[in-house]
């Protein structure tokens, strides 16, 4: 974690105004309101914004494969070294079907022993993204190798999206959730 307290302290349900009530109750009807969400809820318009756009990357409107999904956006927080973004995504790339193995190998890139050719053409488009914000012409025919032209694309808006929630959780101090646990390669960041 960047900082150890939330520079923008998530909001509890009593200090919501009606705005606010309404933008969160879709997400508390799904169950915890998490700080992220708590957090954004300072600037409303904002947040309804974000999670429009964030809704399309996580549905199935993005034709990445959720565990193709989850290792650009695994690769994108951990180089971003946003702990709270890699912890959420830990348990979501787990039910995606990643392993434990590959999650951890998430954060040695594409150059570590084990990935299948489409899944180093995920990880060094998501360095080079993160490096260069482009995705060079070798890089490029590696993916459209694997993959059409929309998941493509999607890889880039998956990138992209996780790079700006990675921005906003460091910056903004977003701390983990209860009960969650910081991995220790992100400790100090």
């Amino acid at each position: 974690m960047r900082v150890t307290t939330p520079r923008i302290k998530p909001l509890a349900d009593g200090e919501l105004n009606a705005e606010q009530k309404e933008i969160l109750a879709p997400i508390a009807a799904n169950g915890r309101v998490l700080n992220i969400f708590r957090t954004l809820l300072h600037t409303p318009k904002a947040l309804t914004g974000f999670l429009s756009w964030g809704n399309y990357v996580l549905s199935k409107r993005n034709d990445l494969p959720a565990r193709e999904r989850e290792i650009v956006i695994l690769r994108i927080g951990y180089l971003c070294k946003s702990g709270y973004e890699w912890t959420q995504h830990h348990a979501i790339g787990l039910r995606a079907q990643l392993t434990e193995e590959e999650i951890a190998r998430t954060k040695k890139g594409p150059e570590a022993p084990g990935w299948s050719a489409a899944d180093k053409a995920l990880l060094k488009a998501s360095d080079e993204l993160h490096k260069d914000q482009f995705i060079s012409d070798g890089t490029w025919k590696a993916l459209a190798q694997h993959f059409t032209q929309k998941q493509c694309m999607d890889v880039v808006y998956t990138a992209g999206q996780y790079t700006q929630v990675s921005m906003m959780l460091n910056t903004f101090g977003v701390q983990l959730d209860e009960g969650q646990t910081l991995d220790p390669d992100l400790k100090g960041y």
